[in-house]
This record gives C-alpha cells, sequence and structure tokens, in this order.
C-alpha cells in the first residue's frame, strides 16, 4: 500500500498558529478596548468660567496650593480644535505644570462659531475677545499685565496682540507657532498657494471653514502615519492599558473639531500665508499696523524640531523680528502635537519653561 504524500502547505506552520494566538488574545483584549473608551477623560485639572463673551469662555484652573506669582498665565491655544490639547491628562498636562509651580492659570476657549461667525475676523479675534479677557483677568487680579502661552496659531494671535498693547504682556512664551511663511517649506503653504487655492471662493461657499474638510487636511500631511501606522501601532498595543488611555484621550481631541469663522480663515491664509504680511510688519488690524518691534516683553521660543504644521523655519525668525532685549529659543526634538503630550517634553521642556517664567516673575510677599 502506498502512503499519502501531502504538500507542507496544507499543514499550519509554526508562523501561522503565532498568528492564530496573537488574533486570539487581540479578541480576548476587546474588553479592555472598550473599557479605556468608556473611562477617557480629557482635562484633568479642574477650572471654572470666570468670564463670557458670545461663544467665548475665559477658564480658570484651581489649585490646591497657594499661588506664588503676582503676574497671571493666560494661555491662548488656536481656533482650530480644542483648548485642552494642553491639560490632556495626568502626566500630560502642561497646564498643570504651571499652575503646580504657584502661577494663576487661565485658558481662553475660543468657543465653536456658529453659522452667524461667518464675519467674525482677526480684529475681532486678538482686539476683541483676546483683548477683552485680558482685561478682565487684570481687573480681577489687580495686575498690570499678563503672561501669555501661545500655541500654534495661537501664538501668532497673541504676538499680534502684545504688539499691539505691548503693556499688558509682561512676559511671551511661544509654542510651535508661525510667524514667517516666506520659505513656503511646509504643504500647507503648497496647498493654500493663491495660485492652487481660491480662499474667497471656498469661504463664499461653506460660510465657515468646515471641521471635516480641515481635519482630512491635516490627516493628509502625513497620510502613512496617520491612516495606517497609528492604526497597526494600536493593534500591537490594544493590550497596555496604560496605551489604551493614552490613545483614547488623543483620538478624543483630535476628532473633537470646529469649524473656524468664515472671514478669520480667509485673511488668515491671504494676509499670513500668501502674503507674508505679519513679519513684513504690514499687516492691520482695526486700522493699527502690527509692528513685531512694539513686542518688548521677554520672550521665550519654544520650537518643535520636528514639526510638519509649522517648520522652524516659521517659528524662528519671531526672535529677530521682535524688540525685546531678552530673548531666548529651546529648539526641542519633537513634533506639533509632541511639545504639548509627549514625555520629553513633560521631563524637560516644561520644567524648563516653567523656570525661565519664575526667573522674570514677582513673587507675591507673604
Amino acid at each position: 500500500m502506498t502512503a499519502t504524500t501531502f504538500p507542507s502547505s496544507v499543514f499550519p506552520t509554526a508562523h501561522v498558529f503565532q498568528q492564530w494566538q496573537d488574533a486570539v488574545q487581540k479578541a480576548f483584549a476587546m474588553p479592555k478596548v472598550m473599557e479605556a473608551v468608556q473611562r477617557v477623560r480629557v482635562g484633568v485639572t479642574p477650572s471654572r468660567a470666570v468670564y463670557h463673551e458670545d461663544n467665548v469662555r475665559l477658564m480658570q484652573y484651581e489649585a490646591s496650593l497657594e499661588k506664588r506669582y503676582k503676574t497671571p498665565l493666560l494661555v491662548v491655544f488656536a481656533l482650530v480644535n480644542r483648548p485642552y490639547i494642553l491639560d490632556l491628562r495626568a502626566g500630560k498636562s502642561v497646564v498643570s505644570h504651571f499652575v503646580n509651580r504657584g502661577f494663576d492659570v487661565y485658558n481662553l476657549d475660543w468657543g465653536v462659531p456658529t453659522p452667524g461667525d461667518r464675519h467674525l475676523a482677526i480684529r475681532d479675534y486678538v482686539l476683541g475677545y483676546l483683548n477683552n479677557a485680558v482685561e478682565h483677568i487684570c481687573k480681577r487680579t489687580g495686575s498690570e499685565s499678563v503672561n501669555i502661552l501661545g500655541y500654534c496659531m495661537g501664538g501668532s494671535l497673541s504676538a499680534m496682540y502684545a504688539a499691539l498693547r505691548p503693556k499688558r504682556v509682561k512676559n511671551f512664551i511661544s509654542l510651535a507657532a508661525p510667524y514667517d511663511w516666506s520659505s513656503r517649506d511646509s504643504l500647507l503653504c503648497l496647498w493654500t498657494d493663491e495660485k492652487y487655492f481660491n480662499v474667497d471662493r471656498m469661504i463664499e461657499v461653506h460660510g465657515n471653514a468646515p471641521p471635516i474638510w480641515l481635519q482630512t487636511s491635516f490627516l493628509l500631511l502625513k497620510p502613512v502615519q496617520n491612516l495606517m501606522e497609528k492604526y497597526i501601532n494600536f493593534y500591537e498595543n490594544m493590550e497596555d492599558e496604560k496605551f489604551l488611555d493614552d490613545f483614547f484621550a488623543m483620538e478624543t481631541w483630535l476628532n473633537d473639531n470646529i469649524p473656524v469663522a468664515g472671514e478669520t480663515f480667509r485673511e488668515f491664509v491671504k494676509y499670513c500665508f500668501q502674503q507674508n504680511l505679519l513679519m513684513q510688519g504690514k499687516l492691520e488690524l482695526g486700522g493699527e499696523r502690527v509692528n513685531l518691534k512694539n513686542l518688548t516683553a521677554p520672550l521665550l521660543n519654544l520650537v518643535a524640531q520636528h514639526d510638519h504644521l509649522v517648520p522652524p523655519s516659521q517659528s524662528t525668525p519671531l526672535n529677530d523680528a521682535v524688540g525685546s532685549s531678552d530673548r531666548k529659543t529651546i529648539h526641542f526634538p519633537a513634533g506639533h502635537i509632541g511639545m504639548a503630550v509627549g514625555g520629553k517634553a513633560h521631563r524637560d521642556l516644561w520644567p524648563a519653561a516653567c523656570a525661565w517664567l519664575e526667573e522674570r516673575s514677582e513673587v507675591i510677599k507673604s
């Protein structure tokens, strides 16, 4: 009797068995994944609204220890996404560094623009909402000025304000913020080039800049990382509870998209990306020309070396453009979001930034 011989491909190899085993383990991890989704919390530092204007809220962070420094700190984020990225979760909160060092910290939440807000211009945000928030902080605290930490577009808007109202800004910290668009060395500069992008027509059609369009644009800046590698990394780490907590906190923020007021978006694209008026000293807000030389507050410029949204070439020119004699730049090995939530940033960058601000702050006498 002749023995029957089967090809080796009929029998599962050790590699295939390992794949089956891994798949079963991932399936057993799904309850952990669902629990992580349900327990995700963002914005960990207790806060309360102390001022409202239209959709804008000024939030004050509460602290268990007494305040040590006279001048309050105002955090100003971009008009895209929500500001709690700077207070994402325990161990990843920029806000907590300053609160725990004794600063009186506020956050300007721009709110969500409605269709009726399509005509809000940059001047409305800088000389309206931002200026009014600063005035309210000064009135409630008795301080003549505030420290400002401006992140991304929030840094650009804050620099405009500091140049127009220099007496109200004591110290200025810029975080991964753009000021000079002359180098054209980013995809966003290419996509917003007036040869290819008619921003007037877009805002005429949509009113406000649609959040889904903004989010898709940001995802496509790094499509492989954002649409493939991220989910491969999730699959490989879905049994790690700490990874899941961090992952879903970030996903909550990334998908918490909001529109940008149409006229503000139009002006920012035309006057900044396309015409680079801010760095040239030609930008006008409400009839006032923005001259960055009038920004005389001590400056700490935090530049992300691996930033794909705001390359260093857009951030570093600020130091030579301002009128301050006290200027410092820290080039940090992180990406745009990593500056706010990265482990190395919280270990090395933010303690250094707090120390810089402490050296330039007046202690409250007991």
